[in-house]
């Protein structure tokens, strides 16, 4: 009995959590509205001190020096610091909500193969998980599927819609492919040795992986017409260049393998989703053009062995050695994925300049992403996603944001979180 009192209770917290709706999305922009005075960190590497920025419709449509006339409403922002909005790649942001309550875990599906998975349809626009990420100047996210070799597809949104229709931003851009790895811990209760072992299933594992792209493409180039096959019709984007397939891989010969693997089975655009060993094959990955997806910086080394701030340094060691390298959160929970600002300040803590590190939360993600000719960087003729910060966004001590708009839209910064701070600051300040 008492453990089902528990259950209950615990799922009774689950829906009241779940039930309780985020903000209201904002409208959509009614007035031109001006930000002045702010220093502008354009997220290509340049800064413009004492901007004016004029957005109207969601869109950009003039930026530069103070002397850059004014129009519209006009936000004084002068001593604070202004950003494109953050963007998240490769989180399961939306598909689950507490990871305890089955219900409300929509981010795996059974099966190996299955791309044709959308995770879009499953985004829960009104998850709070989802509005803990405004606050820190994280607007944008790809809304990944997770489980099985290959996890489905997934789709960009933005951080403030009604529902899902209204959240995309680019719709079925990529396939997830989890990689077999060469090695594998040891099944001591099969008798194996614990630790590190060679795995004796990689190439018949990867035999499986390069033989489905084969078919694909061959169910794509008419054989089998007769046969409806979704899967298949899925991965179809993966040869005409229009989803690019991501591929989750950190040894140095499962990425090698990855890419000339997909590469002959006719996939055309590839991204590295972990490479924990990518500075190892920094020439290989510039000659097929091959972006890097690095995990989170707040991360153990894998190997005793390795140098303990390996995690911290492998984005710099990359983009100094030319590729195109942005930052995702894979091996952390959901709720973290708020703190990707700081995991690009922990990085330019390694020497990276510290607009060097922004670009692998912006510009750099949204060329990965593909999303980059209306997000990642104020340009005019890009869209108005972007948030007023009192100080430096890469710290977290001065991170703290005024103002935030996505499309143009001016969107609350209120949250669960916020609004539990709040209430405990006030009750402290009335008992000192």
């Amino acid at each position: 009995m008492k453990k089902v009192t528990q259950l209950i209770t615990l799922f009774l917290f689950a829906v009241g959590f779940i039930g309780t709706a985020q903000q209201t999305p904002a409208p959509k922009q009614s007035e031109t509205i001006t930000i002045k005075g702010a220093t502008a960190h354009i997220g290509n590497g340049e800064v413009i001190e004492n901007s004016v920025i004029v957005f109207e419709n969601g869109t950009i449509t003039a930026i530069g020096g103070s002397n850059t006339g004014t129009q519209g409403r006009v936000i004084d922002a002068t001593g604070k610091h202004v950003y494109p909005g953050f963007i998240a790649p490769t989180k399961s942001l939306g598909l689950v909500e507490v990871d305890a309550v089955r219900p409300s875990d929509d981010q795996d599906e059974l099966g190996e193969m299955i791309p044709n998975v959308r995770s879009l349809i499953a985004y829960n626009a009104e998850s709070k998980v989802v509005e803990s990420m405004r606050p820190n100047g994280v607007l944008i996210g790809q809304t990944t599927p997770n489980g099985g070799r290959i996890s489905g597809t997934s789709s960009i949104v933005q951080f403030d819609a009604w529902n899902w229709e209204d959240a995309a931003v680019k719709t079925d851009d990529g396939i997830h492919l989890h990689w077999p790895n060469s090695f594998r811990r040891g099944r001591w209760w099969v008798g194996e040795p614990r630790g590190w072992q060679p795995n004796k299933d990689y190439q018949k594992d990867v035999t499986e992986v390069r033989q489905f792209f084969l078919n694909a493409k061959a169910y794509g180039n008419g054989a089998a017409a007769d046969e409806n096959n979704e899967s298949f019709k899925a991965t179809q984007g993966a040869f005409d260049g229009s989803k690019k397939v991501y591929v989750y891989a950190h040894g140095e010969k499962e990425m090698i393998d990855a890419v000339t693997a997909l590469r002959e089975s006719g996939v055309q655009e590839v991204v590295i989703v972990g490479g924990y060993e990518a500075y190892k094959i920094i020439p290989f990955l510039k000659q097929n053009s091959i972006p890097v997806l690095v995990r989170e910086p707040h991360s153990l080394p894998y190997r005793e062995d390795d140098d303990y701030d390996h995690s911290y340094k492998l984005p710099k060691l990359l983009a100094e050695g030319g590729v195109l390298v942005a930052i995702q959160n894979e091996d952390m929970a959901n709720f973290q994925t708020r703190n990707m600002a700081f995991y690009a300040g922990h990085v330019a803590g390694q020497g990276l300049e510290k607009e060097e590190a922004l670009k692998l939360i912006t510009s750099n993600s949204a060329k990965i992403l593909g999303i980059d000719d209306r997000y990642g960087t104020l340009e005019t003729g890009k869209s108005a996603t972007l948030f007023v910060s009192e100080g430096d966004a890469l710290d977290m001590r001065t991170n703290l944001l005024s103002h935030a708009f996505i499309d143009g839209r001016e969107i609350s910064l209120e949250t669960h979180q916020t609004k539990l701070w709040k209430r405990y600051m006030n009750k402290y300040e009335r008992e000192q």
